[in-house]
């Protein structure tokens, strides 16, 4: 006989075709889950994990892995980029929790064939180049994320045009990837890598020579390999009402995060507006630019997210060449 707790998924599992001996909806406290079930017999526990308050914080997981035999948890996860990421997948296997899934189908498998170690092997392998990465970013290395929040917000002409000011900066250590697309190739610029979701990680490990890398992640929901993400929104009327519809609880989910409002006509008074109306706050506005000609925008755009902390003495100078064939 199973358990079900369940919460935001409460439709999802009401199919599930198990025999169940005891069920809760809600959102519960991990230690009221726990002293519930502690002396409770059942065969599996499907837990969704927004039935447990807090449950981005690993910790509050962890106090019913702890109690109970993670071996009988089948951990439901929201399909959010938060709990998606392998450093948070690590955290589980490192708890000893094997069994987590983000599907039905999931479920329906873990119930028959529980999880090992050597079956989540491949989360711990990626934590490993997670944290040399992670060593990467405090050794001087800024690895930076940028992800468009509205359709066609501008991330591939923005890391252009960075990367193009950042070189002026850092010469030949400065590096673009982009995840599961070949964009940047048409701008005709070095160091730039093509790579998948998967191999993002260790490709940014490779860069042992790098002083910036710029990481195009519309492809990819995981940005744990970024210390840093930009969230690019333009903000024009039939963006954000594409937007909202499509999320309304986008700008929640934004949060404390670095909104750039792209390619962006709005004054001091529409921003504020903005704001208060999306209750966010804007981290930048960066108007219309011409991406063949410097910009002082993009230079104090480097200035404010920390990376001109070197003088511009060795910047070279423009060819003056239109597009130079795309070469500065």
């Amino acid at each position: 006989m199973n358990v079900i707790i369940a919460n935001e998924r409460q439709n999802e599992l009401s199919n599930l075709d198990i025999d169940i001996i005891k069920s809760m909806t809600g959102c519960f406290d991990a230690q009221e889950i726990v002293s519930i079930f502690k002396n409770f017999y059942f065969n599996k526990m499907v837990l969704d994990a927004t039935a447990i308050k807090d449950y981005i914080n690993t910790s509050n997981i962890e106090k019913i892995v702890q109690a109970l035999d993670p071996n009988k948890i089948i951990l439901l996860l929201p399909k959010i980029a938060e709990v998606s990421s392998q450093s948070y997948l690590a955290r589980l296997v490192d708890m000893g929790l094997y069994n987590f899934t983000n599907n039905i189908a999931g479920v329906k498998y873990l119930i028959t064939h529980t999880n090992t170690r050597e079956d989540v092997a491949q989360v711990e392998q990626v934590k490993e180049l997670t944290e040399t990465v992670q060593e990467k970013v405090k050794s001087g290395c800024r690895v930076m994320g940028i992800k468009n929040v509205t359709d066609h917000a501008g991330s591939t002409t923005l890391i252009y045009m960075l990367k193009r000011e950042l070189e002026r900066i850092y010469g030949e250590t400065v590096y673009a990837i982009e995840v599961n697309k070949h964009d940047l190739q048409y701008f005709n610029v070095r160091n730039t890598i093509s790579t998948t979701r998967d191999n993002l990680t260790s490709t940014i490990n490779k860069l042992t020579t790098a002083s910036v890398i710029l990481v195009d992640l519309n492809e990819c929901e995981d940005d744990s390999s970024c210390g840093d993400v930009l969230y690019l929104i333009e903000p024009s009327s039939i963006r954000l009402n594409k937007l909202m519809r499509t999320n309304k609880n986008i700008f929640n989910e934004l949060n404390g995060k670095k909104i750039i409002l792209n390619k962006s006509l709005l004054n001091n008074k529409d921003i504020e507006d903005f704001e208060y109306e999306a209750r966010t706050k804007v981290f930048y506005n960066l108007p219309p630019l011409d991406e063949r000609r410097r910009n002082e925008e993009i230079l104090n755009l480097i200035n404010n997210v920390g990376l001109s902390n070197v003088n511009d003495t060795n910047s070279k100078k423009s060819s003056g060449k239109i597009l130079g064939l795309f070469r500065f």
